[in-house]
């Protein structure tokens, strides 16, 4: 799949996010921070991470489950959308 990266810009912006909030949920776990600080970081971190694959997945629809002439393919659409599950 190529997407454009302009057309990706909001997908890339949330996994910035998201490493910069893994990154710190490192840091609570070097530091011995609350488990419920903890998980709370870690929650927005998987949140982020699903909304930018969902924003990848449907910014690509049209040329991630094409096949090499172009035709539509719909189990190639549904594995790559279950991927996110």
């Amino acid at each position: 799949m190529q997407i454009e990266p302009q057309d990706l810009k909001k997908a890339r912006d949330r996994l910035v996010r998201a490493q910069g909030q893994i990154a710190g949920v490192v840091k609570m776990l070097d530091e011995g921070r609350n488990c419920t600080e903890i998980l709370t970081q870690l929650s927005a971190a998987n949140s982020a991470l699903t909304k930018a694959g969902f924003s990848i997945i449907a910014t690509g629809m049209a040329q991630c489950g094409n096949d090499a002439a172009g035709t539509a393919d719909r189990a190639e659409l549904e594995k790559a959308f279950m991927s996110l599950a």
